[in-house]
């Protein structure tokens, strides 16, 4: 006799989505209408209301004119709390809100932790280099100007190569999942949306520069909170609790395959079925202790930690964003601010994929494997809670996502053919109105390329999570040789280009050997496993490493003396706003420059190494063991929601004041004398306030520190 769903329990949804082959079917929740409604009225939304806070800030406080070093870099003066926000807003991609919850699907608690943690590091110990800028090259615009200054010309161009490669898979990503997601939850085709998503970025990118960048990202950064703190909420405190979904998640590893056929059928038996192993989440879980999702002794899980910790420096150490937002801050702010950036984003993909990805293999919904690598993980889970309300909640979120750290992008690139194309071999003597037009020309180009690049993509088969894994393989091998040029004295630059282009054919080499031998034939499906392209990160980092090494200690080592290196960076215009002699203070610069150190390297091995060995005693989770690990989730994404939000409102507490007071005389008819100093004038008011600003410092290291 068939088995069938009436000879053993059922999931707990089983009834609702009885009989489907996948969770949306092609037939989307939300109408075309709501789709159009975020991509174009959010973006255009969004776009007057940035533009209009450029604006208004720059008209009523105390920025002065805005020129092009002002467009490009923020005017040096952005505080902690601003640029912790910004770190997190160019550090959330589609693929943090999508594919941290694929691989909580595919792997159960260690796929958030692994992606969480091997993806926060590098923020962390970047607030290294970002002290450095400051101590070193205070008056760079790009980290390829840095290593004109440094190495020359060849150096120049190879690493002009690789940061647009970096920008250019980054921009694609987020592209690629916000596309295939509006496309799932409203039926906007993916090449439509992939197209009208960067026209909100453009518009207020292009008026405002990276101030307007870093003022959206804030106000993404809230929505992009809110909306965690509510899905954490609903799935354990509101709808579940930690108890039910350790319940239901010992359920799904618990059926046979014969159950999971009858579970997986057109009318409940196993005559019916259509499924197919590792297509859906049902059974024990392939290489997983005791085939659990409770447990971090996982070796798929460990296998995606190597990769994304990998390949996530190539991310962030070769992404000119990174660098732009290093340059733009104080050079305290540098240092809490990315320490204070990477705990606070460890909360998005850990928070919200230990509460969205458990629950969708808890609940055991029909999503299939290519739905779940498509990242249609949160939007199915928060469908299923709160129906077309809970589509709209992340269609949102990922629209915030996406714009935020597009935005971000785009000025990236804009600053890279700017300086260090165009004024570097076309017009040395550029006028800040040009560089300032060429800047926003270069963000409209950009933008129009990446939709379309995302297209290609798309076009040729490689998903969300198959270009996530790419990454690595094609930037990383820039990042020790980046890393050297900021701390090494001995760093050479011919070694730095082959160790560059060395490690690059390198991994390319052997991605492609492992494939051919592993799957017996080289497609983008054998290319795509995890084996494969761990092969290929390790060895684009670890080979690229060595090569510089040996070149720089034995074969052509250097004796550079550091000080001589801001002496060939030059300013466009004469705007000296952040570059103050307080701001270059070789005591607070030594200073900051220990204090991140060894915080960021103490977190680091607390991240990738403590906290893992330490879980491993506990084998599969208990109970309470779970509920513990649940609580850290929900306590960290609620935290972090507050800090974001509140800590940039308090700094700027004095400048909010300063912008209201100036409207509100402006609508009184007042015309007291409001604005600030001119570009590099420094004010008697900014020289009293210094004492301020050494205590603000101090009280938010005692945060940070806490």
């Amino acid at each position: 006799m068939s088995l069938s769903v009436a000879d053993f329990q059922t999931p707990p949804e089983f009834s609702t989505y009885a009989g489907q082959e996948s969770f949306f079917e092609g037939s989307p929740p939300l109408s075309q209408g709501v789709g159009y409604a975020v991509v174009l009225g959010f973006g255009v939304a969004f776009s007057v209301l940035t533009t209009l806070l450029v604006y208004i800030n720059r008209w009523f406080s105390d920025q002065g004119n805005v020129t092009s070093e002002h467009f490009n870099t923020a005017g040096r003066m952005i505080k902690t709390g601003l640029t912790a926000s910004v770190v997190v807003s160019n550090w959330t991609w589609a693929a943090t809100i999508l594919q941290s919850s694929n691989v909580a699907w595919e792997y159960g608690v260690s796929g958030p932790f692994w992606y969480a943690s091997g993806a926060t590091i590098q923020v962390l110990l970047f607030g290294v280099l970002a002290v450095n800028i400051k101590k070193v090259a205070p008056s760079s615009h790009t980290v390829c100007e840095i290593v004109n200054a440094r190495w020359g010309k060849a150096a120049h161009i190879t690493f002009l190569c690789f940061c647009f490669a970096a920008n250019i898979i980054v921009t694609s990503m987020l592209l690629l999942g916000g596309a295939a997601t509006i496309e799932a939850l409203t039926g906007i085709d993916y090449r439509l949306a992939a197209f009208l998503i960067p026209w909100g970025v453009i518009l207020y990118t292009a008026s405002g520069g990276l101030q307007a960048a870093m003022l959206s990202a804030y106000v993404h950064t809230v929505v992009i909170y809110a909306v965690l703190v509510i899905m954490v909420f609903l799935v354990y405190i509101k709808l579940y609790s930690s108890d039910q979904i350790y319940d239901f998640l010992q359920q799904t590893v618990s059926y046979t395959e014969d159950e999971c056929k009858a579970i997986f059928s057109s009318n409940g038996t196993v005559d019916s079925t259509f499924f197919e192993a590792d297509t859906y989440a049902c059974g024990p879980v392939p290489g997983n202790n005791e085939g659990s999702y409770l447990t971090m002794l996982s070796g798929g899980g460990l296998m995606f930690g190597v990769i994304n910790l990998v390949g996530n420096f190539g991310t962030v150490f070769v992404d000119q964003v990174y660098w732009q937002s290093g340059i733009a801050a104080r050079p305290s702010s540098a240092a809490r601010g990315y320490l204070l950036g990477g705990l606070c984003w460890f909360a998005i993909p850990f928070s919200l994929a230990t509460s969205l990805g458990l629950t969708s293999v808890a609940l055991m919904l029909p999503l299939t494997k290519d739905e779940a690598g498509s990242g249609l993980v949160p939007p199915a889970v928060a469908y299923q809670l709160l129906g077309n309300a809970g589509s709209v909640l992340i269609l949102v979120m990922l629209f915030m996502a996406i714009t935020a750290t597009g935005a971000s992008e785009s000025i990236a690139v804009a600053s890279l053919i700017t300086y260090d194309i165009y004024r570097t071999y076309f017009n040395p003597d550029a006028t800040g109105d040009q560089i300032l037009r060429v800047s926003q020309i270069c963000i409209v180009v950009f933008g129009i390329f990446s939709g379309a690049f995302a297209i290609i993509l798309q076009t040729i088969g490689l998903t969300l999570g198959w270009v996530y894994l790419f990454m690595g393989i094609v930037i990383g091998s820039a990042v020790c040789p980046l890393w050297n040029m900021m701390t090494w004295k001995k760093a050479s630059g011919t070694g730095a280009v082959i160790a560059a282009w060395g490690g690059f054919a390198l991994a390319l080499i052997t991605w492609l050997v492992a494939a051919k031998i592993q799957g017996g034939e080289v497609t983008v499906a054998t290319l795509g496993t995890n084996e494969v392209m761990l092969a290929g990160n390790l060895v684009a980092i670890c080979m690229s490493g060595t090569i510089h090494f040996v070149w720089s200690m034995w074969i052509d080592p250097q004796d550079y003396d550091f000080s001589e290196l801001d002496k060939r960076i030059s300013l466009v215009e004469e705007d000296n706003r952040g570059l103050t002699e307080e701001e270059r203070d070789p005591v607070l610069l030594r200073r900051t420059e220990r204090w991140i150190k060894h915080r960021g390297y103490a977190i680091s091995l607390i991240l990738i190494v403590v906290w893992p060995v330490l879980s491993i005693p506990a084998g599969v989770f208990t109970k309470s063991y779970f509920a513990f690990w649940v609580l850290v989730s929900v306590a960290w994404g609620f935290a972090a929601a507050i800090i974001i939000t509140i800590l940039p409102l308090t700094e700027s507490a004095e400048d909010i004041n300063r912008v209201l007071s100036g409207m509100f005389n402006k609508v009184l008819g007042r015309e007291p004398d409001i604005r600030g100093p001119k570009p590099g004038i420094e004010s008697t008011e900014a020289v009293e306030e210094a004492p301020h600003k050494v205590d603000e410092d101090d009280s938010v290291e005692k945060v940070v520190d806490a």
